[in-house]
């Protein structure tokens, strides 16, 4: 959601006329769009301000500006820590920052503007794409759990849905564009419907993305396992451009925390959900997020928590120590788990999610597998070259680009490959066999377009104020649903 946030942004400034600095270049005005999940991402905003103080001090003119969760939660503290700071924005008014860069510039004092709901969705607004192949695309916003440990509803606000057909409108045009794969996004993606009364809307929106020509992968994120009904493991399973790829938050495998963090689901029925998925899609890969050393958590509530991890075969755990955040019903619980306790505990359910994952990547040697090339280059060993894609159930994989007879394939961003694993690491395969086929698609006919060379007019010179969008947090700094 961040990075699609973030997505936003540069289109909004681009818009604007603002252009994007070349690298390691100075930059008129940098955006910070933050998180505030784990108190590591307030750490490392302060101290990326800190940084910049003496940048801008020897820059007249430069910009600063800072949104996102932690701005709607910091508000003017912001300003007050870090004064040289230009604007503050919310989650709810991302649209307003050219407008807010621009009255901080002829005012010449900080601007704060923090709205407490979303007046217009965010996707109405213009967004320059990371990726010309792979696009975001969110179907709601905001949150009506009340998760104990979660700020994300304070901030982010009720959930609010869009209509199926602007999101298809939408999808449709990606994919005039050249956009084979998106991910439908919301905070709590699979209660989508709940504002306009239809609880199968996700299900049948999963099935409307099946009757797009041209879309070959439709993925999605982060369910919660309370809404996770049987129609949606029955879309995906019976529609082909639907992955079969599921991340599915569990957090704890312990009844009495998730009781404690009230999540409205215990172990079993989080058991059958993936029970039942496995039985529709049997080469499904499903991940989740876990969180460890939550107040009054046990080593009894912690051995649950590894049983489930067991039983469920996660192809992938990001996992999180508890981290206390003011204004959550977590923060004044007692029994508070010392950090030495939690660090021990976080480094048990590490090894045994990579022991677990690793057996299920090394399950998968010998298979075919579709990649969707995915850009930059992978792995280099000696001399052998690899590039890297995605499987159809999301797992990154580092393949050799030569075809049977050892002749080098070149393959683009967004093409599509079919290779045989080799190897299976604890968090990635390898495919170093030869490339059993290639097939060049207009995603990467658009990747191709979209990194040509403009040819510029001679003797013009565009003298834009350049923008600095620095990239989001690091995923432990995510948002985990």
């Amino acid at each position: 959601m961040n990075v699609h946030d973030s997505e936003r942004l540069t289109g909004l400034l681009e818009d604007a006329g603002y252009v994007a600095a070349p690298q390691g270049a100075g930059a008129d005005v940098v955006v910070f769009n933050t998180c505030a999940v784990r108190e590591n991402a307030d750490n490392k905003l302060y101290g990326n301000l800190g940084q910049l103080a003496s940048v801008k001090k020897q820059r007249p003119g430069m910009q600063i500006a800072v949104g996102g969760c932690l701005a709607q939660k910091d508000r003017s503290t912001i300003t007050e820590k870090a004064p040289w700071v230009d604007v503050v924005f919310g989650t709810h008014n991302i649209g307003s920052l050219p407008v807010l860069l621009e009255r901080a510039r002829v005012q010449e004092e900080a601007q704060v503007e923090i709205l407490e709901s979303l007046e217009v969705f965010p996707s109405t607004l213009p967004t320059k794409r990371e990726s010309a192949y792979a696009a975001w695309v969110s179907i709601s916003v905001g949150c009506n759990n009340t998760c104990t440990f979660c700020i994300v509803p304070a901030l982010r606000g009720k959930e609010r849905d869009r209509r199926p057909g602007e999101i298809l409108a939408e999808i449709k045009a990606l994919v005039a564009e050249g956009v084979t794969e998106v991910t439908l996004l919301g905070q709590n993606v699979n209660a989508y419907g709940v504002e306009f009364g239809d609880r199968q809307a996700f299900s049948k929106l999963l099935r409307a993305c099946g009757s797009i020509e041209g879309l070959e992968r439709v993925r999605f994120t982060s369910p919660h396992p309370a809404e996770f009904t049987d129609d949606v493991i029955e879309a995906m399973a019976q529609t082909p451009n639907v992955m079969p790829s599921l991340h599915m938050p569990l957090q704890s495998g312990s009844d009495k925390v998730l009781k404690d963090m009230r999540r409205s689901y215990r172990q079993s029925k989080f058991l059958g959900i993936i029970e039942r998925v496995r039985a529709a899609m049997p080469d499904a890969a499903i991940t989740t997020d876990i969180i460890v050393g939550f107040p009054g958590e046990t080593e009894e509530d912690f051995q649950a928590t590894l049983d489930v991890v067991r039983a469920a075969r996660f192809s992938g755990a990001f996992t999180f120590q508890y981290s206390k955040r003011p204004g959550t019903p977590a923060a004044t619980l007692d029994d508070q788990i010392p950090k030495a306790v939690v660090q021990e505990r976080y480094e048990r359910l590490v090894a045994v999610a990579d022991e677990v994952a690793w057996a299920e990547n090394r399950a998968l040697e010998g298979r075919v597998v579709e990649l969707m090339v995915a850009e930059g280059e992978g792995r280099k060993d000696a001399a052998t070259l690899r590039l890297t894609g995605r499987a159809r159930d999301n797992r990154l994989v580092h393949f050799t680009p030569v075809l049977e007879d050892g002749t080098p394939v070149e393959v683009r961003p967004g093409d599509m490959v079919e290779c045989v694993i080799t190897y299976g690491a604890p968090h990635h395969l390898v495919a170093d066999g030869p490339v059993r086929t290639v097939r060049r698609t207009r995603a990467g006919d658009a990747w191709e377009h979209r990194t040509a060379p403009p040819a510029a007019p001679a003797g013009i010179s565009l003298g834009l104020p350049t923008i600095g969008v620095p990239a989001p947090l690091p995923a432990q700094d995510a948002c985990s649903r």
